[in-house]
């Protein structure tokens, strides 16, 4: 894993963003991405709150890849309004590993809006190989 201190949308499109994300789904189908650098990404691509919730309700709350908008989701969270779960944000981890090898952005997720400190998300993270940098936001 890398880490930079940059804006990560100015890596957008060119490179695949991954976005912390939740797995509740409303009645409308659509992912809660009400904070942070989900509501970011929803508010560039609105369909993309529908997408997710179809995948989640159709596969779980697992890491999906949109490839039409070159972002992946990151479940750090079962439930939108509980802190981030180290556990999952393990999960995410992983299966970011298994599945991707090309270079890919990521914020420090579950920090934030998550309640996590980066102190607690780092040793989870630092398992990324160096195809994933962390971006510590800047504007």
């Amino acid at each position: 894993m890398l880490e930079i201190e940059a804006n990560i949308w100015k890596f957008h499109p060119e490179f695949t963003v991954v976005i912390p994300t939740n797995g509740t789904v409303k009645k409308n189908g659509a992912c809660v991405m009400g904070r942070g650098l989900a509501l970011q990404a929803k508010t560039r691509y609105p369909y993309l709150q529908f997408y997710l919730g179809q995948r989640i309700l159709g596969y779980g709350n697992h890491v999906h890849e949109f490839e039409n908008f070159n972002l992946v989701s990151f479940p750090v969270k079962h439930n939108y309004y509980e802190i981030a779960d180290l556990t999952l944000i393990e999960q995410s981890t992983n299966e970011l590993i298994k599945n991707y090898t090309r270079k890919m952005y990521l914020p420090e997720v579950g920090c934030g809006n998550g309640g996590r400190s980066w102190e607690e998300v780092k040793p989870i993270l630092s398992k990324l190989p160096d195809n994933f940098t962390v971006v510590h936001f800047r504007w």
